[in-house]
């Protein structure tokens, strides 16, 4: 069977690898006799799973001691409820950065807890950059700064990491984690709904400092509170066991791979395909600023969006999956993260040629 290629921005395709491993493991894991889904998440062969699953992510992003990391449930929406309520530490307010519609909806939580100031939006420009540094206005006395490296909606990334001094960074990297490699040592709290780049939807990973932790406004409720997961190793509750095994076994994809330095090549390469596809036509376009254009998600309009149902029905027969643009937005958008091929790209940007050529 030929899988077609799935540029859905998440719940996203999987690497194949990762799926026929699992599948292979389905029945019996190891000779245990159990399903990863089966087993107590307090007994011994998931400890070895949860253990060598988050070994392998600290070796893949050098996350140093002083981090801890914790396997949540609840999406990164939740961390837009929890950051503020684990960092606000006395303070009453935080800094938010505002280019997209997911760091939007962040702002609009945080407002539930403190005041916001919005050291810049990109809204009057129809979220088509990332600013620079320089035009950030940044509190001196903020709790917190946090921003998103990656809009998944609009297709806009940040080229770099925000210099917030000694005000803690805090970083929703949903669709943008394990894609290259990351100085951790620059923020102070990183999380990521799992469902682009680490696996199955149903994990958050947060990866927080631990001087953060264990000091959270009053009323927290005990699930939102990171030092209760901290102390019981991400098992206060039963977490998602198949989710975090599958996200163990992507790490050990990309650990085979050759790390996230070898990821990154691959993904700069997909990107640079792409959009060098679109920029080369008159018939399709792409509103981001080059210099702020995502390597994960790549909106792009034709030149007449009559012909959108159309590219979507033959791209679809040609196995080319989930391209339409989010509804806020329009047009078409391609996810290429980790788990898809060149192959896949090189596959839509033959196609996208040849309905150019038949229907431009």
């Amino acid at each position: 069977m030929s899988r077609p290629y799935n540029f859905s921005a998440g719940p996203a395709m999987l690497p194949e690898p990762v799926l026929a491993r699992a599948r292979d493991e389905l029945l019996n894991w190891h000779d245990s006799g159990m399903c990863v889904a089966e087993m107590s998440h307090r007994g011994a062969e998931f400890m070895r799973i949860a253990t060598q699953a988050e070994a392998d992510l600290r070796s893949l992003l050098a996350i140093p001691d002083q981090y801890k990391v914790l396997f949540l449930q609840g999406g990164a929406s939740s961390q837009f409820a929890m950051v503020p309520m684990n960092l606000l530490r006395d303070h009453d307010s935080a800094d938010y950065i505002q280019t997209g519609s997911w760091s939007k909806k962040a702002v609009a939580e945080a407002r539930r807890f403190c005041s916001v100031n919005v050291a810049m939006n990109t809204e009057d420009t129809r979220f088509n950059r990332a600013p620079r540094q320089q035009e950030l206005n940044l509190s001196a006395d903020a709790a917190y700064v946090h921003y998103t490296p990656n809009e998944t909606i609009e297709g806009v990334e940040f080229p770099y990491i925000p210099d917030t001094g000694d005000i803690p960074l805090v970083a929703d990297m949903s669709s943008t984690l394990l894609s290259r490699p990351l100085d951790v040592s620059r923020f102070g709290l990183i999380y990521a709904g799992a469902q682009k780049n680490i696996g199955p939807a149903g994990l958050t990973l947060v990866i927080v400092r631990e001087d953060l932790i264990g000091k959270t406004i009053a009323a927290t409720p005990t699930m939102f509170d990171y030092q209760i997961h901290v102390k019981n190793e991400s098992m206060y509750n039963t977490p998602p066991t198949y989710a975090w095994y599958l996200a163990g076994l992507v790490f050990e994809w990309l650990r085979d791979l050759g790390g996230l330095e070898a990821m990154a090549d691959i993904n700069q390469r997909k990107a640079a395909k792409l959009y060098a596809a679109i920029d080369g036509s008159a018939f399709y376009a792409n509103p981001v600023e080059p210099q702020s254009r995502s390597w994960m998600n790549v909106p792009f309009t034709l030149a007449n969006p009559e012909l959108d149902s159309q590219f979507l029905s033959e791209a679809k027969h040609a196995g080319l999956l989930t391209l339409k643009g989010h509804r806020s937005v329009g047009g078409m958008r391609a996810s290429i993260y980790n788990a898809m091929p060149e192959a896949g790209v090189d596959a839509l940007i033959q196609f996208m040629a040849e309905f150019e050529r038949t229907r431009g």
